[in-house]
């Protein structure tokens, strides 16, 4: 299957809310890597890498996050060089 990869940036309530676990739980169910990030501007930074459907399923997730966030906006972007192997939360 194709591997893809995208840096999203979160928006909204995503800070505090579990958001960062929460997206690492759903990329590994996914089989995807990366990692998801507190920026310091309150968004989250999701870098991410595998399968397209995958990424795409992903985004959709970030678009509602857990239930105590609230999204307000996802920005896909192009990733930045190569993503490491595994998930982490920073």
């Amino acid at each position: 299957m194709e591997s893809a990869a995208r840096c999203f940036t979160v928006h909204g309530r995503v800070q505090g809310v579990f958001f960062r676990d929460s997206t690492r739980r759903e990329a590994e169910r996914l089989g995807i890597r990366g990692h998801a990030i507190n920026r310091p501007d309150g968004t989250v930074e999701v870098l991410a890498a595998g399968a397209a459907p995958a990424l795409a399923e992903l985004e959709r997730w970030l678009h509602r996050g857990p239930p105590m966030s609230r999204v307000t906006k996802v920005v896909a972007a192009a990733a930045p060089g190569e993503v490491p192997p595994g998930f982490r939360t920073g």
